[in-house]
């Protein structure tokens, strides 16, 4: 929990992802195509990803991936962050954690 809680504390967006999952190219395109530039960590490719996972299903994500955080607070998974796009919140929420500027 630890490690996430320091990984989600680097950068404006963090997205936990899996390299094979649909879901998560789909909110990486979406942040990618707002100019964000998030920190996405594949957790199929690195070493601790199952300890991370693990930790992200004890803060709440179901599914683990993705999990997206903003100004390191937990957003949600794709549902939550379309959600959040779709009623108008996502880009204000990106522009108050530093992550965009326009």
């Amino acid at each position: 929990m630890d490690r996430v809680t320091k990984m989600v504390s680097e950068r404006p967006v963090v997205i936990f992802s899996k390299s094979s999952c649909c879901m998560s190219h789909t909110i990486k395109t979406l942040f990618c195509d707002f100019g964000v530039n998030p920190a996405v960590h594949e957790l199929d490719e690195i070493r601790s990803g199952r300890d991370i996972e693990q930790a992200l299903s004890g803060l709440g994500c179901s599914p683990s991936v993705p999990a997206v955080f903003i100004g390191g607070e937990l957003v949600g998974g794709a549902n939550e962050v379309m959600s959040l796009h779709l009623n108008r919140s996502l880009i204000p929420m990106l522009k108050k954690a530093g992550a965009l500027w326009v």
